[in-house]
């Protein structure tokens, strides 16, 4: 990007330099890093499904358990507020390069000096700082996706790079170690998953090519003051736009479930009155995720068509309620029955995909704040990261694994009637992804008009 003085001509435009060739919707000079996505996600995803199992094998409590995910969802809840200004600040490879080094270093602590010597405290402490680690590394080259690619084309960028972070967290990791715990065991496959983050840190860092006039980050032409305000600035708009509020809660809500089946149904769907084996529980899991790549896109035309608060409240989060639920009763009835297990699986991952619409509504809601909205958006992201296991390591030991499903049920419901006092008007002729991605576009040009920089008009 060439940046120009503040006296210069104003955004939204940048340099056609600094845009990408565009092949089958996805920007050229950022393939290895689409890759690099797909191989960091898969060593960051791993564990998600087995660590809770593991941990209570080798002597933990389930609550324990839940409370390792629960300071993780807090500390990447954090990060995902963050990395896409810092990635802008301090330049995206930099800071890609940083969440890689930061996830091998922890990992390595976490393996070794906690669940190797069975310390609690220092499980806690580095699995909680590995959840700085990857929101630092995805959103940084989320950041360079919207600076290399032209604006019309950034909707088709966009969803290659959910589908490679699909492919890689959700259906790689979830199938990979269903085959290798078997053969190796926990802690080999643990360790395994180093090679897999270094792999895709190292791809990215060393493939793409900057242009020599977007080396230099914005941290050295702007002042640490200025810094600080762009950070903080997402925070003063929940305050200031009641609807931006609202979304918020339902965006928090979305995914409890996303996040806080990992940390029980482990366990249950293990124990002996379910009775399933932990390879099986892994492809049950990874079924979750298979379909999503399509069903992605197919609840984005569905939300275009039939209006995307309406798709979110009745096949959302009334729908959620619903297939949690089914998660729960269907193996709890049919204990051992793989078949009906997956069609429990297939029917959450349907109803969770209709939330595609909701990074669209908060641009939606604030046209003249894009840039703070999608950051609003991202936080509620991290928030239920950090709620859903939260919530499953309170109340698990009191009222048990249906008692936080019960909740979540009850949490999906109200979130239904909230949507009831969002006042949205949904842009005519516009998708959800072109919404959304348009907006992304101008988080970047907003954080740049803060700063006091100017892009060259192209």
């Amino acid at each position: 990007m060439t940046f120009m003085s503040a006296t210069e001509l104003s955004p939204p435009h940048r340099s056609a330099a600094t845009k990408s060739r565009i092949l089958w919707g996805m920007p050229v000079m950022l393939l290895w890093g689409y890759i690099a996505v797909a191989l960091y996600m898969t060593g960051d995803g791993i564990e998600v499904a087995f660590l809770a199992k593991y941990v209570t094998q080798i002597g933990f409590t389930p609550k324990q358990a839940g409370m390792l995910f629960t300071i993780y969802g807090a500390t990447a809840a954090i990060s995902s507020w963050l990395s896409g200004v810092l990635a802008e600040v301090y330049g995206a490879r930099r800071i890609m390069a940083i969440g890689t080094i930061w996830w091998a270093l922890c990992h390595v602590a976490f393996l070794g000096l906690g669940l190797g010597q069975h310390s609690f405290p220092m499980m806690m402490l580095f699995y909680g700082l590995r959840g700085f680690a990857y929101p630092l590394f995805f959103y940084a080259f989320f950041f360079w996706i919207v600076q290399k690619t032209p604006d019309h084309r950034l909707a088709s960028a966009i969803g290659w790079v959910w589908s490679m972070f699909t492919l890689g967290y959700g259906i790689i990791a979830s199938f990979l170690p269903s085959w290798t715990i078997p053969a190796f065991g926990f802690m080999p496959t643990l360790w395994m998953s180093l090679a897999w983050v270094l792999a895709g840190g190292a791809l990215a860092c060393l493939t793409i090519r900057e242009d020599p006039s977007e080396a230099k980050p914005l941290a050295a032409k702007v002042s640490v003051k200025e810094q600080l305000i762009e950070i903080s600035r997402s925070l003063t708009l929940i305050v200031e736009n009641r609807d931006i509020a609202l979304a918020l809660i339902t965006r928090v809500i979305c995914n409890l479930s996303l996040f806080g089946f990992p940390v029980i149904m482990p366990l249950f769907y293990t124990s002996p009155e379910v009775g399933f084996t932990m390879p099986q529980w892994l492809r049950i899991y990874g079924a979750f995720f298979l379909v999503q790549p399509v069903t992605n896109v197919v609840w984005g035309l569905i939300g275009d068509r039939i209006g995307w608060l309406r798709q979110m409240r009745w096949f959302g989060f009334v729908g959620c309620a619903m297939a949690s639920l089914a998660f729960y009763f269907i193996p709890h009835l049919m204990p051992g029955n793989m078949f009906t297990a997956i069609i429990g699986a297939l029917f959450l991952a349907l109803t969770l995909n209709a939330f595609v619409p909701m990074g669209a509504i908060f641009p939606a809601i604030a046209p003249d704040h894009k840039g703070a909205a999608v950051s609003v958006q991202n936080l509620g992201g991290g928030l239920s990261n950090f709620l859903g296991p939260a919530l499953a390591t309170l109340f698990v030991t009191g009222y048990g694994t249906q008692g936080v499903v019960y909740i979540y049920a009850a949490l999906y419901l109200l979130a239904a009637v909230i949507t009831c006092f969002i006042r949205l008007q949904q842009p005519k002729g516009a998708s959800a992804m072109e919404v959304y991605s348009s907006a992304k576009a101008s988080a970047v040009h907003e954080e740049m008009e803060d700063l006091g920089i100017q892009t060259q008009k192209s």
